[in-house]
C-alpha cells in the first residue's frame, strides 16, 4: 500500500478534521495520501488552507485505495470514481446510519493496518440501467444500491408494468417501483417492504412503492434477469428515474427501462470483523444509538 486518496463530504466532516486525522494516521506508517472534496464548499465553511481543490481522477490514477468520509451518499458517489479506476472503497461513517461504512469515527486506529495489508475486499454486485426510446439509448448509468422510478407528479399515481426477459411479472398503481441490488436492500426498498438479502448475495430486487393493489408484491430475481419498466400506455403522466440517489431523470410512456446485473463490482474494504446480521441489527434495531 503506497498511496491512498482521501474524499470528505465537507458538510459532514466539519473542517475536515476526521479525514485529517486519518491522513496523519496514514502518514505515520508511511502510506502516502491526499485530501480531496465530493464538492465545492460554499461560503461560511471553513476549510484548512492546506488543502486545496484537487481533480479525484487524477488523484486516482496511481492510488492504491479511496477512503470516503460522510454518509451513505457519499460512499455512493465514491464508489463511481473508485470503480471508474478499479481501486477498492473504505467508507468512514459520518452520516446517521452508515450502513455501507466499515469504520465509524472513533475506529481510525485501525487504517494503519493498512500498511501490513491486514485487510480483506469484500465485492458487491452493482446493476446496468439504461433508457431506451425507439431502438435509441438516451441515458445510461450504473447502480450499486438501487434504481428508484417514482412518479412526477405529488398527489397522483402511476401505474407500470414489469417485465423479467420479456415476460409479464406485475403491473400496478402506485408511487412507483425500486430495483435494488442485495446492497440496496437494507435502503429504500427495505423501507418500502422489500425483503432484506446478504449484501455478498447476487440477485435483483424489485420492490413496488405504495402500490394501489394487495397482488403487487417484491420479488426477488436471478441474477441473469432482465427487468424492464414501462409506464402503462398511453398516458400523459410521467416519472422520474434517480440510480443511487443521484440526479434524476424524466421518462414518459415512450421510454423503456432497462436493468441487468453489472459486470462491474463494487470492491469494499473489510478491517473489523463484524457478521452481517451484526451490522444489521446494530444500525436498525434496538442496539442503535439514540434508539428509546
Amino acid at each position: 500500500m503506497k498511496k491512498v486518496v482521501l474524499i470528505s463530504n465537507p458538510y459532514r466532516d466539519k473542517g475536515l478534521k476526521t479525514a485529517l486525522r486519518a491522513q496523519k494516521i496514514l502518514n505515520e506508517v508511511g502510506i502516502e495520501s491526499a485530501i480531496c472534496l465530493t464538492h465545492p464548499v460554499k461560503t461560511g465553511h471553513t476549510i484548512p488552507q492546506e488543502i486545496i481543490h484537487q481533480n479525484i481522477d487524477e488523484l486516482l490514477q496511481d492510488a492504491d485505495m479511496l477512503i470516503s468520509f460522510g454518509g451513505d451518499g457519499t460512499i455512493l458517489h465514491a464508489a463511481k470514481s473508485a470503480n471508474a479506476h478499479g481501486v477498492p472503497l473504505l467508507g468512514v461513517n459520518l452520516g446517521s446510519i452508515g450502513f455501507l461504512a466499515e469504520l465509524e469515527q472513533d475506529e481510525l486506529g485501525q487504517l494503519a493496518r493498512l500498511a501490513t495489508g491486514d485487510y480483506f475486499l469484500e465485492e458487491r454486485m452493482m446493476m446496468d440501467v439504461w433508457i431506451s426510446r425507439n431502438g435509441k439509448i438516451s441515458y445510461q448509468d450504473t447502480a450499486l444500491n438501487d434504481i428508484l422510478i417514482i412518479k412526477a407528479a405529488a398527489a397522483s399515481v402511476i401505474e407500470l408494468s414489469i417485465r423479467g426477459d420479456e415476460v409479464l411479472m406485475s403491473q400496478f398503481l402506485g408511487d412507483g417501483v425500486i430495483l435494488s441490488t442485495p446492497t440496496g436492500s437494507t435502503a429504500y426498498s427495505m423501507s418500502a417492504g422489500g425483503p432484506v438479502v446478504e449484501p455478498t448475495a447476487e440477485n435483483i430486487i424489485m420492490t413496488p412503492v405504495c402500490a394501489h393493489g394487495i397482488h403487487a408484491r417484491a420479488f426477488v430475481l436471478a441474477p441473469s434477469r432482465v427487468v424492464t419498466v414501462q409506464l402503462k400506455k398511453p398516458t400523459r403522466k410521467t416519472a422520474l428515474i434517480s440510480v443511487d440517489g443521484s440526479k434524476t431523470v424524466r421518462i414518459t410512456d415512450k421510454d423503456l427501462v432497462v436493468a441487468t446485473r453489472s459486470q462491474e463490482k463494487t470492491r469494499l474494504v473489510r478491517l473489523a470483523d463484524r457478521k452481517f446480521y451484526d451490522i444489521f441489527r446494530l444500525k436498525f434495531g434496538r442496539e442503535r444509538k439514540g434508539y428509546k
